[in-house]
């Protein structure tokens, strides 16, 4: 793939929303497997959230980062547990890889999170209507997430209840990202990280997101692509469980955010990300109809909570993942700077 072909596919989802014809379904993980094999990241329509839901979860982000930073702040949660308020420059998602960023510096995003599935409760900020729009969002997301699980089970060839053998009591995280910054607060001389190169750790994230430049993903060609969701479309992108899952046959694919600077500011830009990572005690391993004659297993069993903590230790608590050894080479092989 050039740099000329990159392409994120569009994928409209309604069959399988819906009740679609037999035939139209077959087209829709026909396209799905393409682009889970191509690319790792589609943007999908016909995923059937309505508008006013979505205007609610904007109307609660905003309402939300809006506050001061001394009340923000009284939100943030122990570095182990994905609950909460996560303050600019507290983070590092390229640990998670085991790859130190190129400017040694944390992310400069924001984040609230909530999250079921671990038994940890959920932090509810006192903003007017917060907990009401995101938990109606959540549920949306949470039934978008396991139609395209669904999809997958048709696109592998596996029994259509596959997935929920592993996702029952799935952990699912809700994670609502502000990028911005008060003006004077930084140096805008270099390159900044929004959210640094990482890859995601469950199984598929649904993504909303302004189409705001920032988001780029890593292509085949080993170089940095512009990716924004299609008007009325969430973006889709696979994590590291289905890599596992599939012995690569679908990638999960290299990304990070860095928002354009106008006239010495930051571009605000807003996303909400829905982590879909499966059940704790879920053994993942390669499937063996995914193992072409030959090839080597790239991946030893791991169970979700294993691979999640991880990940986590990297991104949240600054400890450098070594079990990342694959998406750390990824990491970077696209990055000269991180040679």
């Amino acid at each position: 793939m050039s740099l000329t072909q990159f392409h994120v596919p569009t994928i409209d989802i309604s069959p399988y929303v819906g009740h679609g014809t037999e035939e139209s379904r077959r087209a829709v993980a026909s396209d799905l497997d393409y682009a889970c094999s191509a690319v790792g990241f589609m943007s999908i329509t016909g995923h059937g959230i309505p508008d006013s839901v979505l205007a609610g979860l904007r109307g609660a982000l905003d309402g939300f980062f809006a506050l001061d930073a001394a009340d923000k702040a009284s939100y943030i949660m122990p570095p182990d547990v994905n609950r909460g308020y996560t303050a600019p420059r507290s983070e590092s998602l390229s640990l998670s890889l085991g790859v130190e960023s190129a400017t040694r510096m944390n992310d400069f995003f924001e984040a609230f999170n909530v999250g079921t599935g671990d038994g940890v409760a959920n932090v509810w900020p006192t903003v007017d209507g917060f907990e009401d729009a995101v938990t109606t969002y959540f549920a949306h997301a949470a039934r978008v997430a396991r139609t395209l699980t669904r999809i997958f089970a048709d696109a592998l060839g596996l029994a259509p209840d596959f997935f929920e053998s592993i996702t029952s009591n799935s952990l699912d995280t809700l994670r609502m990202n502000n990028y911005a910054l008060p003006a004077g607060e930084i140096d805008l001389d270099g390159e900044l990280d929004g959210m640094g190169e990482h890859t995601d750790y469950g199984l598929v994230t649904v993504l909303w997101a302004d189409q705001v430049a920032g988001l780029q993903v890593v292509g085949s060609d080993l170089r940095w692509h512009d990716v924004s969701p299609a008007d009325d479309a969430l973006l889709i992108n696979l994590g590291d469980l289905t890599a596992r899952l599939t012995n690569d046959r679908w990638l999960s694919t290299l990304h990070r955010v860095r928002p354009p600077i106008v006239d010495g500011n930051i571009v605000r830009r807003r996303s909400v990300a829905f982590f879909h990572d499966g059940n704790l005690d879920a053994t993942i391993a390669p499937l063996t109809s995914c193992i072409e004659p030959g090839e080597a297993l790239h991946y030893e069993p791991v169970t979700v909570a294993e691979h999640i903590a991880a990940k986590l230790a990297g991104s949240r608590g600054g400890k450098s993942n070594t079990t990342a050894t694959r998406e750390a080479a990824r990491a970077r092989a696209a990055i000269p700077a991180l040679r």
